[in-house]
């Protein structure tokens, strides 16, 4: 299915990745951080929608907390995200001073043996899945982040990434079947295919309980990983604080298989257990949690 057509407020645009840049480096990383408690304050006032979206997010994942600190638990999450993006310019601008510790490096290392067979990496809109990217490069395989290309502009720009040389490249999802041929391509010639799995975007998707209710999460990853035969590695990076990050990739998820109706039974299992995957990331690092979309009224 195609992705429904509409407009989104997109809050990544290049004046704020210019803001971000030019913070950083007339005050550092710890000097940039110190405007965003103004900036956070900010968005606390101006972005309803943002503001509408999380306090969806804090008042099922922080229920005896009261209307307040409700708000507060608001403006944690826009000064941890502006704290990560901060993180992300510098990184991207070749600061190399970020230790990012990699869990289940062992496993993944594991399925990087065989040369001629790669993987489907789900991510989603937690964390720092920028910086974990430039992290990946330390398996040596090509990652293609399969994104919409209306979404990618000014990232791609602020992040340099799909340079002639880089192992880190956009696979575009605007052609008929949505760059699966492409994607399984990239999997069967050894690379990696990054996707997200927290926003359905109009495609495909099934229910699965998240936080103590019932959210659409695409299946997409899985359907690919099924056709491609090859596993679905959960990618979870959270910030730990000033240059220390951790990327999780211990959390592998078999391609479901069997017959149609055993099939299906096993990509809803799958999509499942990516959504409990979810609820341990956020009960760890609540104010990581970046969707800005109340996911449990919206099909989006």
């Amino acid at each position: 299915m195609a992705p429904k057509n509409g407009i989104e407020r997109k809050r990544g645009n290049r004046l704020g990745f210019w803001f971000f840049r030019a913070a950083v480096r007339a005050f550092g990383l710890r000097g940039a951080y110190g405007l965003l408690y103004f900036v956070g304050l900010y968005y606390l006032a101006m972005d309803r929608a943002a503001v509408s979206a999380s306090l969806a997010y804090v008042t099922r994942r922080f229920p005896g907390h009261g209307a307040l600190r409700r708000v507060f638990d608001v403006y944690l999450l826009f000064v941890s995200q502006g704290k990560n993006l901060i993180d992300r310019f510098a990184v991207a601008s070749g600061y190399e001073d970020i230790d990012i510790r990699i869990r289940g490096y062992d496993q993944v290392l594991d399925l990087c043996k065989d040369p001629a067979k790669g993987f489907i990496l789900l991510t989603a809109h937690v964390g720092n899945w920028q910086v974990a990217m430039d992290a990946l490069r330390r398996f040596g395989r090509t990652v293609h982040l399969m994104m919409r290309p209306e979404d990618n502009s000014a990232v791609r720009d602020a992040l340099r990434i799909d340079a002639a040389q880089d192992r880190v490249r956009f696979l575009f999802t605007d052609d008929a079947l949505g760059g699966v041929i492409e994607a399984m391509k990239a999997v069967n010639r050894g690379d990696i295919v990054a996707i997200m799995g927290d926003r359905t975007y109009g495609y495909g998707a099934v229910e699965a309980s998240f936080l103590g209710g019932g959210v659409r999460f695409p299946y997409g990853a899985f359907s690919l990983a099924s056709a491609a035969q090859c596993p679905v590695v959960v990618l979870l990076s959270a910030r730990l604080g000033v240059n220390r990050y951790v990327m999780d990739v211990s959390h592998i998820i078999d391609a479901p298989g069997g017959a149609r109706g055993r099939k299906e039974a096993a990509m809803k299992a799958a999509v499942q257990e990516f959504a409990q995957a979810l609820e341990g990331y956020v009960a760890d690092h609540p104010y990581q949690w970046f969707v800005f979309r109340d996911i449990w009224k919206s099909n989006e």
